[in-house]
C-alpha cells in the first residue's frame, strides 16, 4: 500500500516543483513509510509524487514514480494487482521484455504500453488508485479499482489540477481550495460518511469505483467506466448458477480459495483478522487450509461482555491452529484514540467503529505488515438483519392504505418517548426511540424510500442545518438502479455500490493505512463479486437468514457450534461514554456559544438532544457522534 500525490498546471521551476511534491507527499508518509521519489517535467507541469510501504519486491526496482521502458508513460500507483505474473506470462508471449525486479508497478506499465489503458485495467485483479502520465498524448489519466478498496481525491483549483490518496495532500499546494462543501455535511449527518464523488471541500471530489478519468491539456476531461456492478449483476442474473447447491458450494470454495491464495503473496509478513464471525473465519479457515506454516491471526476483546467477540475468535483460532494475538483494551485505550481520528479520517467520518478497527490494525502491525478481512461479504450474501428486516416491514406496511398509515403515524408521534422507553423490557431497549423511527417508516411510499429511512442516522438532515440542501446521491434520487432484482437484493446491491466503499473500506483503509498496515479483501475479487451474483437467491438465504451457502461451507471446516451464534457489530459503548467519560469533551464542541459562531447548525436542536442524551430521555448517540465528529474535524483545521 502506496499514497500517491501530483498536480498539472502552474509556473513552477524544476526545484520549486520537487519541494512541493516532497511536501505533497509527506502529508502520506503513514501510507508509505519505506520510500519516497517525485517527478516534475518544467515544459507540461506535471509533477507526481510517491509515498512507499513495500510490500512486493523490497528491491530499488520498485520505486515510483516509475517509468515505462519507452518512457512514454510515467506511473504512480497505490495498491497491489494480485495477478500481476498471470499478465507477465502474457505479455512475454506477445513481446520480448526485459524486466526489472518482481513490483505489480511494472507490470501494469508494460501492460499499458501493450495493451492500453481500459483493456489493461479489464485485465487487473486488485485493489489500487493510480495516475498515469502519457507523455506522446499529453493526458494525465487516474483510474481506481473495481469496489473502491483504494481512495483517490481530485480536484480543480482554478487552472491547476490535483490529486492524492487523501486530502491532507492536496493542502500543501498553494492552489489548494479549502472552501468547505455544506451539502456534504448534511450527507454526514444522513449516512455518518460523505458519499461518493462528493468530499468535504467543495471544489474536491472522490473518483468513483471502476472508473477512469483523462484529463487533457486543454482542461477537458472524459470519465469512463471500465467495470460496472450494476452490468456485473446484470448479466450475473441472465447467466445464474445452474447447478446443484452441493456444486455451487464447491465453486465458492474454489473461487474463494483462488482469491485468497492470490492475495496471499507477499514479501513481508501477511496475516489476517479474525473478530469468530463468519466473514473472518472462512478467510482465515481457507489461508490455513493452503498454508504449511500457521497463519497470524489478531483479534481484540472488550471489557464490555455485549461487544466482546475476543473469547470465540480465540476457539476458532485453537480449532484452526493459527499463531493467535488477541488484546484485552479498556475503555481508556480506546477512548485514547479519540483524538487521533481528525488526523486519520482527513475529512469527517462517524462510524464509531472507526475506534475498535484502529486498535485490532495496531495490534496486527506489531507482527505483520499485511493483514486479510473479511469485509465485503455482508453485501454479497446477505448477512445484515437490516435486509430480512425490511422486507417483512415493507410487506406489513404496504397492506395497510397510505393514508391510513400517515394517521397511525401522528397517534404514534404524539406517545411519549420518557415514558415508552422507560417502561421497555430488556428485549426492546429504547422502545419510544425505534417506535419514533417507525412513525416515519410507516409513510413510506416504496421500498426503496424505506430502505434509505432505516439506513439514515437522521432521516431530515437539512432540519439540523442552516441554509442547507442535500446533494443527490444513488440513494435518495428516487430512481431505481437495480431493475432485475427482488427486494432483498436490492438492497445488498445498494449497499454495495455506497455504504461498503464509503464507509466499510473508508474506515479499513485509513485505520490500517494510519499504522502503515497493508489490507486486503478477498471477497472482493471480482471474480468472487461476480460469481456470488450468478447464485440463486435460495442459496444466499435460507428460512429467513442471509449467508446461508457461506456458512454451509464455513462447517466444512470449522464446527457449526462456534459459529452459530447472533451477528454481533464491531461497536462500542457509544450511548454511555457520551454520558460519562465523553461529557466534557462533547460538551466543549456542542458548546452553544461556539456552534452559533461557525454557524453550521441548528444550535437550538443540537443543543435540545444533547439535553435529552444527558438525562436518558433519549438516545441520540449515533445522531450526537455525527455532529462531534464534524466537530472535531473543524476544530483540527
Amino acid at each position: 500500500m502506496c499514497g500517491i500525490v501530483g498536480f498539472w498546471g502552474g509556473d513552477f521551476t524544476q526545484s520549486d516543483a520537487h519541494v512541493l511534491l516532497q511536501a505533497m507527499a509527506s502529508q502520506l508518509r503513514h501510507r508509505g513509510p519505506d520510500d519516497a521519489g517525485v517527478w516534475f517535467d518544467a515544459h507540461s507541469q506535471i509533477g507526481l509524487g510517491h509515498r512507499r510501504l513495500s510490500i512486493l519486491d523490497l528491491s530499488l526496482a520498485g520505486h515510483q514514480p516509475m517509468h515505462s521502458r519507452s518512457n512514454r508513460y510515467i506511473l504512480v500507483f497505490n495498491g497491489e494487482i494480485y495477478n500481476h505474473l498471470v499478465l507477465r506470462d502474457e505479455l512475454n508471449q506477445k513481446v520480448s521484455i526485459e524486466w526489472n525486479g518482481h513490483s505489480d508497478t511494472q507490470t501494469l506499465l508494460e501492460c499499458f504500453e501493450v495493451w492500453g489503458i481500459e483493456k489493461t485495467l479489464q485485465k487487473t485483479e486488485g485493489m489500487f488508485a493510480l495516475a498515469l502520465w502519457d507523455k506522446h498524448t499529453q493526458t494525465l489519466t487516474l483510474a481506481r479499482d473495481r469496489m473502491g478498496e483504494k481512495p483517490l481525491y481530485y480536484g480543480w483549483s482554478g487552472k491547476c489540477f490535483l490529486f492524492a490518496s487523501e486530502l491532507k495532500g492536496l493542502k500543501p499546494h498553494p492552489n489548494f481550495n479549502a472552501t468547505l462543501n455544506k451539502g456534504a455535511i448534511a450527507l454526514l449527518l444522513r449516512h455518518n460518511y460523505i458519499p461518493t464523488p462528493y468530499s468535504i471541500y467543495e471544489h474536491v471530489n472522490k473518483l468513483e469505483q471502476g472508473c477512469y478519468l483523462t484529463i487533457f491539456k486543454d482542461g477537458g476531461e472524459i470519465k469512463k467506466t471500465y467495470w460496472s456492478l450494476q452490468e456485473s449483476i446484470s448479466t450475473a442474473k441472465q447467466k445464474p448458477f445452474q447447478g446443484s447447491f452441493l456444486e455451487a458450494k464447491e465453486s465458492l470454495d474454489f473461487v474463494l480459495k483462488k482469491s485468497i491464495g492470490s492475495e496471499m503473496l507477499s514479501d513481508v509478513p501477511l496475516g489476517a483478522f479474525l473478530s469468530g464471525g463468519v466473514d473472518s473465519s472462512i478467510v482465515v479457515s481457507l489461508m490455513q487450509a493452503q498454508s504449511m506454516q500457521k497463519i497470524k491471526t489478531f483479534s481484540i476483546g472488550f471489557e464490555e461482555e455485549r461487544f466482546n467477540e475476543a473469547p470465540f475468535a480465540k476457539a476458532i483460532a485453537e480449532h484452526l491452529g493459527t499463531d493467535h494475538t488477541e488484546l484485552y483494551v479498556s475503555s481508556k485505550d480506546a477512548l485514547n484514540v479519540i483524538p487521533t481520528l481528525t488526523t486519520l479520517y482527513d475529512e469527517p467520518f462517524a462510524d464509531s467503529s472507526q475506534i475498535p478497527t484502529f486498535l485490532v490494525a495496531q495490534l496486527a502491525k506489531t507482527k505483520v505488515s499485511v493483514a486479510l478481512s473479511g469485509d465485503g461479504a455482508d453485501e454479497l450474501f446477505g448477512g445484515y438483519n437490516r435486509y430480512t428486516m425490511t422486507h417483512n416491514l415493507w410487506n406489513k406496511i404496504i397492506k395497510m392504505p397510505l393514508f391510513t398509515r400517515k394517521i397511525v403515524a401522528k397517534g404514534l408521534d404524539v406517545l411519549p418517548l420518557e415514558l415508552l422507553n422507560a417502561v421497555s423490557l430488556k428485549s426492546y431497549a429504547h422502545l419510544g426511540d425505534k417506535m419514533r423511527k417507525g412513525t416515519q417508516l410507516l409513510t413510506c411510499k416504496t421500498m426503496e424510500e424505506l430502505y434509505l429511512k432505516l439506513v439514515s442516522h437522521e432521516l431530515f438532515p437539512e432540519k439540523m442545518l442552516l441554509n442547507v440542501q442535500e446533494p443527490k446521491t444513488v440513494l435518495n434520487s428516487k430512481q431505481t438502479h437495480f431493475h432485475t432484482l427482488g427486494r432483498i437484493e436490492t438492497m445488498m446491491a445498494y449497499d454495495a455500490i455506497s455504504y461498503l466503499p464509503d464507509d466499510i473500506l473508508v474506515k479499513v483503509d485509513r485505520a490500517a493505512m494510519a499504522v502503515s498496515l497493508e489490507t486486503r479483501v478477498p471477497f472482493l475479487n471480482h471474480n468472487v463479486v461476480e460469481f456470488a451474483w450468478s447464485l440463486p437467491f435460495g442459496m444466499k438465504f435460507h428460512q429467513g437468514e442471509g449467508k446461508y451457502i457461506l456458512k454451509e461451507l464455513l462447517y466444512d471446516y470449522v464446527p457449526k457450534k462456534l459459529i452459530d451464534r447472533p451477528k454481533m457489530g464491531f461497536g462500542i459503548p457509544l450511548e454511555h461514554w457520551l454520558r460519562n467519560e465523553l461529557k466534557e469533551w462533547a460538551e466543549e464542541l456542542l458548546d452553544e456559544r461556539r456552534l452559533r459562531e461557525e454557524g453550521f447548525f441548528n444550535v437550538p436542536l443540537v443543543r435540545k438532544r444533547w439535553h435529552e442524551h444527558l438525562t436518558c430521555k433519549q438516545n441520540w448517540a449515533y445522531h450526537l457522534w455525527d455532529i462531534l465528529m464534524f466537530q472535531a474535524w473543524l476544530d483540527a483545521q
